[in-house]
């Protein structure tokens, strides 16, 4: 059994900054309402970023060993919350964007499959509670965005 560690330290507020096994620090924060700054993400988030890092990870590495060249590559998160509390996700909406010219879907498909019923142990953790559903959309290269829309 692997043993996994964290630390998490008050900054100010309900602002923190946590550090794990990389030693790497994330700062996570709240809306001034609730005693935070606005200062990063929100545990929830993170959540979502761990899920669509974890889930990524696996479909780009199993598609770089099958040699499919992806140009470019985005992914999509929406979850919906419910109104009361606890207020976690219900559901989970992955959406897989791919970028290149004469991808197979075969393919494709074959890694986000094996990424969700497999490998990714982020989304494992979160399925008993939560329930995820993916998509994809496959672009052709000349349609690579130029910019990131971080709004």
């Amino acid at each position: 059994m692997i043993q996994k560690k964290a630390q998490l330290v008050q900054i100010k507020g309900n602002t923190y900054a946590a550090k794990g096994d990389t030693n790497h620090w994330v700062v996570m924060d709240t809306k001034s309402a609730v005693g935070g700054h606005g200062a990063g993400a929100s545990p929830k988030e993170l959540l979502l970023f761990a899920i669509g890092g974890c889930t990524s990870s696996d479909v780009i590495s199993i598609l770089n060993k099958r040699r499919v060249d992806i140009k470019h590559y985005e992914l999509f998160l929406s979850a919906t919350e419910r109104d009361e509390h606890p207020k976690i996700f219900t559901g989970i909406h992955i959406e897989y964007v791919f970028y290149g010219d004469n991808l197979n879907p075969a393919d494709i498909e074959k890694a986000i499959d094996l990424s969700v019923t497999k490998y990714c142990g982020v989304s494992a953790m979160v399925q008993p509670t939560v329930k995820l559903t993916h998509s994809y959309r496959i672009e052709p290269a000349d349609r690579i965005p130029t910019t990131v829309d971080m709004s």
